[in-house]
């Protein structure tokens, strides 16, 4: 493994920022937190319009997605005082305190999907506990890119505390190799997860990794089918169903399994398409053509095992049009394989003990919706679920208060909340006698 001068002499900036940006006291950084935050809104506009151009998300989409960072910027300017606050423990000693103390320079390997969201939910803790960054993004979002470091170096301090590192994949193990970084964090597929865990692991560096997903999304027969079906349209499609906490295997109770189907059919075609940069268009194209020949390919081979197209179906270039499937079987690429893209596998079942297993047998464990008017029957239940998150009536989503993460495959770690400030501290003990 072996890296260029010039990735070099930025890692060893980013070393030097931290040594400065570590002795600023908390209240400092928030005051820069909230530049940033000032920053990121008097400009949404345009970094919308970078992430557009560059993954095609509707601009709608990516004004929301920019706005959901300053969002998170609040939630950490308001309680990181609290998270941070240096705790005395009662112990039979004179004094013990637990303190949190920055790691160093920390590597993001962040995704194209949501390319300004999922990069602020990694830095913005982790900078205010006093951590510097390195970001290797996503090669198809240059402008994203560019962009974010222009919003986290903010002006009034004189040094960078977040570096863009444009280098290949390959080039990646080389940088975790480096004693300059003290922990890395992905978001990205299994693959890249298995890669980044296995070089860090080689050298004892904290990993992070926020892997894919195939969430269930379960129905009940006492469901709002209206709500549900609602609801499945914007877990399944939103983002061009390019996300790893979309609503991926829909399992629905037989004995609604006809009329929701149809609910979910009629909700399609509420969604608008068109020019992506007109604000009323919810519905574009993916973000590359190879991503939707992938998603193609997984649902002809599901087609050639049974599986029926109900909507939907046809890819025009990078455009995939929203796609609900029938007939699916366990053993097919659309219920086996996380489907990163706009098509909906959808499964009946009779009873909940069958969901439940439906929804555990995949290799995935981020997270699983279940629609019912009567939360209190299924309490027994969701002690059983492998998932990170249990969401009823309510889509999967990431929220600044809540933690974020998955188990199996979908990786190990937690971002957001009082967590994501923890993942990358150094959590000391102190004792006086």
């Amino acid at each position: 493994m072996t890296q260029t001068d010039s990735t070099k002499t930025l890692l060893k900036t980013v070393e030097c920022s931290f040594f400065k940006w570590r002795d600023f006291s908390l209240s400092d950084r928030i005051a820069i937190v909230k530049d940033i935050r000032n920053r990121l809104l008097e400009n949404k506009h345009e970094y919308a319009r970078a992430i557009t151009t560059d993954m095609n998300k509707p601009i709608q989409q990516a004004l929301a997605e920019v706005e959901k960072c300053a969002y998170l910027c609040d939630y950490y300017i308001e309680n990181a005082p609290t998270f941070l606050k240096d705790r005395k423990v009662t112990t039979g000693w004179s004094e013990s305190s637990i303190v949190f103390r920055p790691l160093g320079v920390l590597l993001g390997v962040m995704p194209w999907n949501f390319p300004f969201w999922q990069v602020f939910r990694f830095v913005i803790p982790s900078l205010l506990v006093g951590n510097t960054f390195v970001v290797k993004h996503a090669s198809n979002v240059p402008l994203s890119a560019r962009a974010l470091e222009e919003v986290f170096n903010v002006p009034t301090i004189n040094f960078p505390i977040y570096k863009n590192l444009s280098i290949k994949s390959d080039e990646v193990a080389a940088v975790i190799a480096d004693p300059v970084i003290k922990a890395v964090s992905l978001t990205g597929s299994e693959q890249a997860g298995r890669s980044v865990a296995e070089t860090a692991g080689k050298y004892l560096k904290k990993c992070v990794l926020e892997l894919g997903g195939s969430n269930a999304f379960i129905v009940l027969d006492d469901a709002d089918l209206q709500q549900a079906a609602e609801k499945a349209v914007k877990a399944r499609m939103q983002n061009a169903g390019q996300s790893c906490i979309a609503g991926k295997r829909f399992l629905v109770q037989e004995t609604v399994y006809t009329q929701f189907l149809d609910l979910f059919k009629e909700q399609l075609n509420t969604l608008k398409t068109g020019d992506k940069f007109d604000e009323s268009v919810n519905f574009g194209a993916m973000a590359r053509e190879d991503l939707a020949e992938e998603l193609e390919k997984q649902l002809a081979e599901s087609v050639s095992l049974g599986a029926k197209i109900a909507a939907g179906g046809k890819r025009k270039g990078a455009f995939f049009e929203p796609t609900i499937v029938t007939d699916v079987s366990v053993d097919m690429p659309l219920f086996q394989q996380e489907t990163f893209g706009p098509v909906a596998a959808v499964l009946p079942f009779k009873t909940i003990d069958e969901a439940l297993t439906l929804s555990n047998q995949s290799d995935f464990g981020l997270g699983v919706s279940i629609f019912t008017t009567a939360p209190e029957k299924i309490q027994p239940y969701l002690p059983l679920f492998e998932e990170g998150a249990i969401f009823i009536n309510e889509i999967v989503v990431s929220d600044p208060h809540l933690p974020f993460g998955g188990i199996k495959n979908s990786g190990y770690g937690r971002e957001l909340s009082e967590f994501a400030l923890y993942e990358f501290s150094n959590i000391q003990t102190i004792v006086i006698k």
